[in-house]
C-alpha cells in the first residue's frame, strides 16, 4: 500500500469514524483514482472504525511537520 498526499486527499474529508467498506464507498462516489481504491481494499478486513486518516496512514503530515503552531513569530 502506498500513499502520498495527493491520493490522501481523496479521503481527508471522508466522514470520520468510517469502516474500511464506508471509506471504498466514499472513494467511489467521491471520483477518486483507482491507486485510492486499490489502497484502501488493501486494508485488513475488520468492522471496527478508523478514527482519522492517520490511523490508516500514519506518516500523515500535520500542521506540526511544516512548522505551523500557535506560537508567536520571531522578530
Amino acid at each position: 500500500m502506498y500513499w502520498n498526499l495527493d491520493l490522501a486527499r481523496y479521503i481527508a474529508d471522508a466522514p470520520w469514524p468510517v469502516t474500511k467498506d464506508e471509506l471504498i464507498d466514499y472513494a467511489n462516489r467521491t471520483g477518486a483514482p483507482q491507486q485510492v481504491i486499490e489502497n484502501l481494499e488493501n486494508l485488513p478486513d475488520s468492522d471496527e472504525l478508523y478514527e482519522t486518516l492517520e490511523e490508516i496512514w500514519p506518516d500523515y503530515p500535520t500542521d506540526e511537520d511544516f512548522g505551523y503552531s500557535d506560537e508567536e513569530p520571531l522578530n
